[in-house]
C-alpha cells in the first residue's frame, strides 16, 4: 500500500493496547504517517474489544462514529481489527457495509500487505483465521504508553475454560513466549526509557506451562529484575491457585518487583465457581490470601468479582459479601454478569434479575469503598515514592502520579497539590488526604526525609 496518513483507535485492555502498538509498528514501518484527527486520515483503523457486552457495544459505537468521520473527512479505507471481527466475522461484515476491511486477532500484524491487496481492487473484506499469532521481540512495535511505562505481553490466548468467557474462542489456546525472547524485548523497552514494566497475559501465572521446560513466571521475573534498569516490575492477571512459594520468594527478594498481585477470583461460592468452570471456595481463597501475606506482608491485592451469575442465590451473595469483608482486598473490580453468546453460561437457567444484580453490585461497591478508604488512610502522614505522570486529567491545577500499588489504567492515582514534579521520575510525596480510590499529597522538598517517616 502506498504511504498514507492513518488514524488508529485502540479499545479494551492493556493486552489489546500491545496489539495496537504492533499495528502502529507495521503501518509506520511501511511509511504510513499517524495523525491525531480522524478527519485528516486517509486510513482509519479501529482495534476492537469484544470480551463482554459493554465492550462490544463500545466497539460498535466507535466504529459507527468513525464511519461518519470517514464520510466527512479524507478517509478512503475504514478497517476494523481485533476481537470483534474475530468473534463475529461474516455476520459483522454483512451488518456494516461502511467498513472496508475486517481483520482478526491472527493477521492484524500483516495489515499493510492486506491493505495493499485491497487497494489493488481485491474485494475480499475479511481476514479471519484461526487465532495462533504470537508476537516476538522482532515484531515491529511502536509504544503508545508514556515513555516511562510499558507492557510486556508474555503469553497469548487462554486454555482455561471459564463458562462465561469468550477469550479462548477469540484468542486461541495459551501460548507462552520463550524467555530469551521476552528478555530481549525487555532490554529494548529499557532502552526506550521504560522504568515501569507491566507483565500481561490472559493468565500470567500460566507462563511456561506449555513450553515443556522448568521455566515459569518466577524464573522470568527474576531474570527481568536482574536487568537492573526497571524501577517497578508489576504482575497483572494471575490465577490464585498457581501462585507458589517460589514466586513469592522472588517477589520478596527484589525491591524493583512491586508487592502487588492481581488475582481475579470471580466469586467465593464453591457451587457458583464450579458453574463458572473454575475451582476454589471462600475457605481455599482465604488460605491462599494468608499464604501470600505470610511471604509479602506489605502486598497489595487486587481481584475482580462477578455478581448475578445464573443461579446466584441470596446465600451465595452473602457468602461473597462476607468473604470480601474478611479478605480485605485493597483493590477490587466488580461486574454484573452479562450473558455472552457462544458461552456455556449463556445457556444456563435461573437468571438473576437485573435489579437484583445492580443491588448486589452496589452493596459490594459500598463495602469495598470503606475497605479501600481504611487502607488509604494508613498512608496519611507518610512519605511515599510516587511515579509522577504529569498534569491531572481532573484539573490542570494538580499533578498526578501513582504508587507502586496502583497499576496504570485500572487503579486510582495520587493527586499532587504542591511541589515541582518531573514527569517520568519517582519522587517522594507526603500523603495528606485519603479517598476510597485516590490519595492526595505534596512533593517532599527535603530529600533526606525517609519514605516511611510519619509527619507530626
Amino acid at each position: 500500500m502506498e504511504p498514507t496518513t492513518f488514524y488508529l483507535q485502540s479499545l479494551g485492555c492493556p493486552k489489546n493496547r500491545v496489539d495496537s502498538e504492533v499495528i502502529l509498528g507495521a503501518l509506520m514501518n511501511g511509511g504510513h504517517k499517524p495523525v491525531e484527527d480522524p478527519l485528516e486520515a486517509r486510513l482509519i483503523v479501529v482495534n476492537t474489544c469484544s470480551f463482554i457486552e459493554t465492550a462490544t457495544q463500545e466497539s460498535i459505537d466507535t466504529i459507527l462514529e468513525l464511519a461518519q468521520a470517514k464520510q466527512r473527512g479524507h478517509c478512503k479505507f475504514l478497517v476494523v481489527a481485533g476481537c470483534l471481527p474475530q468473534r463475529y466475522g461474516l455476520k459483522l461484515a454483512n451488518s456494516m457495509p461502511e467498513v472496508d476491511f475486517f481483520v482478526g486477532t491472527n493477521s492484524f500484524a500483516r495489515l499493510p500487505s492486506l491493505l495493499a491487496k485491497l487497494q489493488k481492487g481485491d474485494r475480499e473484506r475479511l481476514s479471519i483465521e484461526s487465532p495462533r499469532f504470537l508476537m516476538t521481540s522482532k515484531t515491529q512495535r511502536v509504544l503508545s504508553t508514556p515513555f516511562y511505562s510499558g507492557y510486556l505481553k508474555i503469553a497469548e490466548g487462554c486454555s482455561n475454560r471459564c463458562t462465561f468467557c469468550t477469550i479462548p474462542a477469540i484468542r486461541g489456546p495459551h501460548r507462552s513466549r520463550p524467555r530469551s525472547d521476552l528478555l530481549e524485548e525487555a532490554e529494548w523497552l529499557a532502552s526506550q526509557g521504560v522504568i515501569e514494566l507491566n507483565l500481561v497475559a490472559q493468565d500470567t501465572t500460566a507462563y511456561g506451562t506449555d513450553l515443556g521446560t522448568e521455566a515459569r513466571l518466577s524464573d522470568l521475573l527474576e531474570d527481568l529484575a536482574r536487568i537492573g534498569t526497571f524501577s517497578w516490575i508489576r504482575i497483572l492477571y494471575g490465577y490464585p491457585q498457581r501462585i507458589d512459594r517460589r514466586l513469592l520468594q522472588v517477589m520478596a527478594l527484589y525491591d524493583c518487583i512491586c508487592k502487588y498481585l492481581d488475582i481475579p477470583l470471580q466469586h467465593a461460592s464453591a457451587r457458583l465457581l464450579k458453574a463458572m468452570g473454575r475451582s476454589g471456595s471462600s475457605g481455599e481463597f482465604h488460605e491462599i490470601i494468608a499464604f501470600i501475606r505470610e511471604y509479602l506482608p506489605e502486598v497489595t491485592l487486587r481481584t475482580t468479582l462477578i455478581v448475578g451469575f445464573p443461579g446466584e442465590t441470596e446465600a451465595d451473595f452473602r457468602e461473597l459479601y462476607e468473604f470480601v469483608e474478611k479478605a480485605g482486598f485493597q483493590r477490587l473490580g466488580i461486574f454484573a454478569y452479562s450473558p455472552e453468546k457462544g458461552t456455556k453460561a449463556a445457556r444456563l437457567k435461573n437468571a438473576v434479575e437485573e435489579s437484583v444484580k445492580q443491588e448486589r453490585l452496589r452493596a459490594l461497591v459500598d463495602l469495598q469503598e470503606k475497605i479501600s478508604l481504611d487502607y488509604h488512610q494508613e498512608f496519611v502522614g507518610t512519605v511515599q515514592p510516587i511515579l509522577v505522570e504529569g498534569v491531572s486529567g481532573e484539573t490542570d491545577l494538580l499533578l498526578e502520579g501513582r504508587l507502586a500499588s496502583q497499576a496504570p489504567e485500572v487503579d486510582g492515582c495520587v493527586f499532587i497539590k504542591k511541589g515541582f514534579g518531573q514527569v517520568g521520575e519517582i519522587m517522594d510525596v507526603r500523603i495528606t488526604d485519603a479517598h476510597p480510590y485516590d490519595l492526595v499529597g505534596e512533593i517532599v522538598e527535603n530529600a533526606n526525609e525517609s519514605p516511611s517517616e510519619i509527619s507530626e
